[in-house]
């Protein structure tokens, strides 16, 4: 439930946007997905990131990911969820390369956090010169023996030549990562002069996440350690010299995530609850000042 305190310190917590450390209460939460244990949420004060707490000290956070379901729906090839699944998701690649076609010129992208290289792939196959990161091992390896692509570990991100990319995209990447300054900081220094990023977030002020509340699919903790409003990405990426030029509404991710949160609340027809909360929640985005359930920054350098 969604609770506001007295404000509290956590001196062991720098808010890593802002540099503060005062913080209030914002939500009391499980890890739904895999392991039940109880994590909270606490905002900062001062630029509004909302931050897991406690979070896991890297060499706990990777067990948090071990599940065959964590893959990638791409290594699957079976049932009716799978069907709609692929269908949606031949329409949100061809929406995110429409993108990276009006907001960008040059044809080498770097794909951070790529999974199962199922968008390098669909990039490849239009000419786009690729390669990606990707630190998971099967994912990795499934991207390299299926599609044939370049794609490297986490530390290979220091390797890449400065302004050598047209591109960067990282699709819903950026709330798993430890360091998220230093992550913006490197797709700064791998862009070319005139190069975009496409950053794709959740949105924790859509109208599915003031519903489902603790349930919200897309807090996802422990594997989400920060949950971005546009108020704290804004203020993440000026600091480290970049301007937003567009936001951009993943209208999909709506269905999907209520779908998760309805499983997560143990709820009856979740399908049929899902759709409903899913377009509402696109409906009210429409009105509210584009809050829809995720969204796509594209930045340029300043």
């Amino acid at each position: 439930m969604f609770h506001v305190e007295h404000n509290i310190r956590k001196p062991e917590i720098i808010c890593p946007v802002c540099g503060h450390n005062n913080y209030v209460s914002y939500l009391e939460l499980r890890d739904y997905f895999l392991s039940e244990e109880e994590f909270s949420i606490i905002k900062c004060i001062n630029c509004g990131l909302l931050i897991t707490y406690p979070q896991p000290n890297p060499e706990e956070l990777s067990r948090y990911y071990i599940s065959n379901q964590y893959l990638s729906h791409a290594t699957q090839n079976k049932g009716l969820e799978y069907f709609v699944y692929n269908k949606i998701r031949n329409i949100t690649l061809a929406n995110k390369l429409d993108l990276i076609r009006r907001f960008s010129s040059g044809n080498r992208i770097i794909d951070i956090g790529c999974a199962t290289g199922v968008f390098l792939n669909y990039c490849q196959e239009r000419n786009y010169k690729v390669q990606g990161i990707e630190p998971n091992t099967r994912a990795r390896n499934y991207a390299i023996e299926n599609f044939g692509l370049q794609v490297n570990d986490i530390d290979y991100i220091n390797e890449i030549p400065e302004s050598s990319q047209d591109i960067v995209t990282m699709w819903h990447v950026l709330e798993h990562v430890p360091d998220i300054s230093e992550r913006m900081q490197a797709v700064l220094r791998m862009l070319k002069t005139d190069g975009t990023a496409f950053i794709a977030l959740p949105n924790p002020n859509s109208y599915d996440a003031r519903y489902y509340k603790e349930h919200w699919a897309a807090y996802d903790v422990p594997r989400h350690l920060y949950h971005f409003n546009r108020q704290s990405f804004d203020h993440l990426v000026k600091n480290v010299n970049f301007d937003i030029v567009d936001v951009i509404p993943m209208v999909f991710d709506s269905f999907y995530i209520s779908l998760m949160s309805e499983r997560y609340k143990k709820s009856t027809v979740p399908y049929l609850k899902a759709f409903y909360r899913g377009l509402r929640s696109n409906l009210y985005a429409k009105i509210h000042g584009n809050n829809y359930s995720s969204l796509i920054y594209i930045l340029k350098k300043n």
